[in-house]
């Protein structure tokens, strides 16, 4: 593998919490970039798609540059997708085909990201990039959709499945965790759901190493290394915060129902992320006491 920094960079989803990280990573090592959140740029607007890509590619081009976009839109949330079904799919299948065909036309590579979601949950050992998918939930069925419809449409794109995704932005389970340690004694959490917390930091800078690369097109997993239960998790946060481990108290899953179920492990491999050449996510615990070092503030309860 040959890597260097792509000279221009179009990211979509850039206000959320992984697309924010991207638009950081990419300011940090000066990029010329476009950062589009929803309200700038909707996916399932394939009009509008077509124009800002086309308009995006031929920038580069006459730049003399190298374009890539990166998708980190989405519809992420996994229980309303029950009943929202048309929505989840507009933007979780429709919107990357869009990209991808928009892509395809203007010669801009693609970068989509997508989530553990697609595979059943059952399994006992990581999950590869080409083991069978199964989505058990409309969530996972929508970034699947989305998954083929990228790889059919455009030659050479590339999907990026990450899971337990955390950062400073937005909502999730390490800034719940610190409200909740803030505001009750004690705090249940599932012990029976596996997985690898992944700080949107790192896996933002991973997106841009891949980015730089020439790594064929396909599936890769990107993740923080090791693996986890959100119990265990939330016992390591609650250390990290400087609070008693003791206060969180292991449960199971049939305690907390909710309309979409959870994977019990989605753990992925990151076998084919490293044989491509690209260096592998640190440890989700390493990663976690850095990021509470840096940005306390962003994680504790206000």
């Amino acid at each position: 593998m040959t890597s260097s920094i792509p000279s221009r960079l179009l990211v979509t989803g850039a206000r959320g919490q992984l697309g924010t990280e991207v638009v950081a990573a990419a300011t940090a090592a000066g990029l010329t970039y476009a950062a589009h959140g929803s309200r700038e740029l909707d996916i399932t607007d394939v009009d509008a798609v077509t124009a800002t890509v086309a308009d995006f590619g031929r920038a580069a081009d006459e730049a003399g540059q190298s374009a890539v976009l990166i998708n980190a839109a989405a519809y992420t949330a996994v229980d309303a997708a029950e009943s929202d079904r048309d929505a989840a799919y507009a933007v979780n299948a429709t919107g990357p085909q869009n990209l991808a065909r928009a892509c395809a036309a203007c010669g801009v590579r693609l970068i989509h990201v997508s989530t553990d979601y697609v595979f059943p949950g059952d399994g006992r050992r990581p999950y590869e990039i080409d083991d069978p998918t199964g989505p058990r939930s409309v969530y996972g069925a929508s970034k699947l959709a989305g998954e083929q419809a990228v790889l059919a449409s455009l030659a050479g794109a590339q999907v990026v499945r990450t899971a337990w995704v955390w950062g400073t932005t937005g909502a999730n389970f390490v800034k719940t965790m610190a409200a909740l340690a803030a505001s009750r004694p004690t705090v249940d959490v599932v012990d029976d759901q596996r997985g690898s917390p992944t700080y949107a930091a790192d896996l933002a800078a991973g997106l841009l190493e891949l980015a730089g690369s020439d790594v064929p097109g396909g599936v890769l997993h990107a993740t923080n290394a090791g693996e986890t239960t959100w119990y265990e998790f939330a016992r390591a946060i609650f250390a990290e915060l400087g609070e008693d481990p003791g206060r969180v108290h292991p449960t199971t899953s049939d305690k907390f129902l909710r309309p979409a179920p959870r994977p019990a492990y989605s753990v992925l491999s990151g076998a084919a992320w490293a044989a491509a050449g690209l260096n592998p996510l640190r440890p989700w615990r390493v990663a976690l006491a850095d990021a509470m070092a840096r940005s306390a503030d962003a994680f504790r309860a206000r």
